[in-house]
């Protein structure tokens, strides 16, 4: 059986990439472009999600208005969520942390430790 992760990114570059190297080691992915989108996806969804990989910098809703959103719905609230953003600063992982996310990567960064990372949350 397939895992399933959503990923959300307003980069359709980063949101290739990210699905590429992800369906290679067999997950389902499904994408959405910024976090208003990422809840209506994960809501409408008919199979589970088993990890969120989102982005900080976004419009409409950003990553960490989606992170808070899904750990206060109680069907998402022990979902792992991932960040992977530009954004180095400690400050900005702490607040990540603190909000809800299960982990924090950091742009740019090489496809085996994405998958590395997403292995730790979920088997295949």
């Amino acid at each position: 059986m397939s895992r399933t992760i959503l990923v959300v990114d307003d980069s359709p570059t980063v949101v290739k990439f990210v699905s590429f190297s992800l369906k290679n080691k067999g997950f389902n992915v499904v994408t959405a472009c910024d976090g208003m989108d990422a809840v209506e996806k994960i809501s409408n969804m008919s199979e589970k999600v088993d990890l969120v990989i989102t982005d900080l910098n976004m419009p409409n809703l950003d990553g960490y208005g989606l992170i808070d959103t899904l750990r206060h719905n109680d069907e998402f609230a022990n979902t792992p969520i991932m960040i992977l953003t530009s954004e180095e600063d400690e400050e900005d992982k702490q607040k990540g942390i603190q909000v809800g996310a299960s982990s924090y990567l950091v742009k740019p960064f090489k496809p085996a430790l994405l998958v590395q990372e997403v292995e730790k949350y979920i088997k295949n």
